[in-house]
């Protein structure tokens, strides 16, 4: 079973199309990043995944069903503002995603706090649940969110620019954990960025969106100039070196 499946699906809001005719699948248990310009749409599919955005044409299948609001089977990781809240702890943030119920309620019962050790430890973040969410670096805020995200065991993580404002080597960090995750959990990994190389060594494939249009592949078939530059409608360079790639021109990736 795919993990998610667009058919002709066209995205956007108050009837105003980002992604146009979109046909697209998520295998299971893949990592993918999804990549492309500011305002290109990478949100938004991840929002119509979630079923918060209905498509305006075509189908959006998730887990073999029409994608709906509150789907447990999905872990989701949206850039978020939480760290600015006064005194809110990891272990709050976990407690309260358990029951989706209100911020620092008090955790009890077995079962609740056996999904929230497991979630932590599968992170490394047992310690830094329990220091408020301010205190942490970005590094350390984002494992316990991915802790936040996977509790309940989903069966595909969203995840929407978990390494902005990271430094390089907390961003490989992060990358490694996810892959690991990934791999552990047996699940399907979306994760949002601007850059493909700290992607490298996780990316199963890498999914490109820009010009309302979106390409899916393996990186070898789809960060090639041809192709970017058919999506982006403008001359795109591609340079390969030492493991790396640069893309530039009319847009960056």
């Amino acid at each position: 079973m795919s993990a998610a499946i667009l058919t002709r699906a066209t995205l956007g809001f108050a009837g105003r199309p980002i992604l146009s005719n979109i046909d697209l699948a998520l295998g299971d248990n893949e990592f993918v990043g999804l990549l492309g310009p500011n305002g290109a749409g990478k949100t938004t599919l991840l929002r119509a995944l979630l079923g918060l955005v209905p498509p305006l044409a075509g189908s959006v299948e998730v887990l073999g069903a029409p994608a709906r609001r509150g789907n447990p089977r999905i872990g989701y990781l949206p850039q978020t503002g939480l760290a600015t809240i006064p005194r809110l702890r990891g272990i709050d943030v976990l407690s309260a995603s358990f029951d989706g119920n209100r911020w620092g309620m008090v955790i009890g019962g077995a079962a609740r706090r056996a999904a929230v050790d497991a979630a932590l430890h599968r992170v490394g973040a047992e310690k830094l649940a329990q220091r408020p969410l301010h205190t942490l670096s970005g590094g350390e805020r984002q494992r316990v969110l991915i802790a936040q995200a996977i509790l309940g065991s989903p069966r595909l993580l969203l995840l929407d620019e978990p390494l902005a404002g990271l430094d390089p080597r907390h961003q490989q960090e992060i990358v490694a954990l996810l892959r690991d995750v990934q791999q552990s959990l047996g699940i399907t990994v979306l994760v949002s960025a601007h850059d493909v190389n700290v992607l490298l060594p996780a990316m199963d494939r890498v999914l490109f969106v820009a010009n309302g249009s979106a390409v899916l592949g393996p990186v070898a078939q789809v960060a090639t100039a041809p192709v970017l530059s058919r999506l982006y409608g403008a001359p795109i360079h591609v340079v390969r070196t030492d493991g790396h790639i640069f893309v530039s021109g009319g847009l960056a990736a």
